[in-house]
């Protein structure tokens, strides 16, 4: 019988540096007392921590613990722990023949009153309640048992989280991989962006400066002063602020990657704040210019590749 953290828990504490998806299962088997026992823990995504159990009711004397442990490990997700116990081949079957007597009289009367044809089915008469020695008997009768039982339930779990640790380990290498790959591609297309934005500045201030002056034929606005409105009514439509921002939210954005906790909220705000940016680049680039047309292209691109990245971040811890 194991009584102490596994040697697996000790090698691989789980621990939380590095970028975790919430996505994973870990699976381990024990024994006590003739009684096998298997606990599953699966983790998917959830915007806050929430552990729900599954376990046979002797063991409830223990669910505050296992709790506590899953907590202690985890951070955010919906993380389901089940604890099956069922009798090893060497434990006898202890059989209520009593209350199994009781079952299939009031069966064979019900039958008579109702005309019913069909026969028992033994089978399910064994998952009637209390026919069967239920799982009560692995709660033992000492303190001492009791305890050790406790450390094993503790152990198993231990090492389930490490297994499930490590697949959430592994799809959070996945994503980190395909976010950076991501966030790569937008820093070369903010790049485009800023050399096609210097080349359309000039020849967007010369068409402003051509309209201000045809609307404005015979009146006595000065030539400076109109140059000044048409700078003025270009600089409203420049977006290097913007895109500034937008680099910088994508520099935040990959030094996250390499920090540790719970990255998944922080990446996602960023990422609120790029779509954002990329939003008023959208609104603020109008005009039929190749450039203009360009930059408007890959804003949709940039945008686009902003929601994969929202999409991918919502199953990092």
């Amino acid at each position: 019988m194991t009584i102490e953290i596994s040697a697996e828990a000790r090698a691989n504490p789980v621990s939380n540096a590095e970028c975790r998806s919430m996505n994973g299962y870990g699976m381990v088997k024990g024994n006590f007392a003739g009684w096998a026992i298997r606990i599953a823990i699966k983790s998917t995504n959830h915007r806050f921590l929430d552990v729900k159990t599954r376990i046979p009711e002797s063991l409830d004397p223990f669910e505050h613990q296992l709790r506590q442990t899953v907590r202690s490990r985890i951070r955010r997700g919906h993380v389901d722990v089940h604890i099956m116990v069922e009798p090893n081949e060497e434990l006898a079957i202890r059989v209520n023949r009593e209350l199994l007597k009781g079952y299939m009289v009031a069966a064979e009367d019900l039958r008579n009153r109702t005309g019913g044809k069909s026969e028992l089915d033994t089978v399910a008469l064994f998952r009637l309640p209390g026919v069967i020695g239920d799982t009560a008997s692995v709660f033992p009768d000492s303190e001492e048992r009791q305890q050790q039982l406790g450390q094993l339930l503790e152990s198993l779990l231990q090492s389930a989280l490490v297994r499930m640790d490590e697949m959430r380990r592994a799809e959070g290498q996945r994503l980190t991989q395909e976010l950076r790959s991501r966030v790569d591609k937008i820093a070369d297309q903010c790049v485009q962006v800023c050399n096609l934005v210097r080349t359309l500045r000039p020849t967007y201030a010369r068409r402003l400066e051509a309209r201000l002056k045809e609307l404005v034929k015979g009146s006595t606005l000065e030539p400076m002063r109109l140059a000044q409105e048409a700078a003025l009514l270009a600089e409203g439509s420049d977006i290097t602020e913007e895109i500034d921002r937008l680099q910088s939210h994508l520099t935040q954005f990959t030094k996250l990657l390499d920090d540790t906790g719970e990255l998944g909220k922080k990446l996602d705000f960023l990422l609120q704040e790029m779509h954002r940016e990329v939003n008023t680049m959208l609104s603020k680039t109008p005009g039929v210019e190749s450039e203009a047309l360009a930059i408007t292209g890959l804003s949709l691109e940039i945008k686009a590749d902003i929601e994969k990245l929202r999409e991918s971040v919502q199953d990092i811890e």
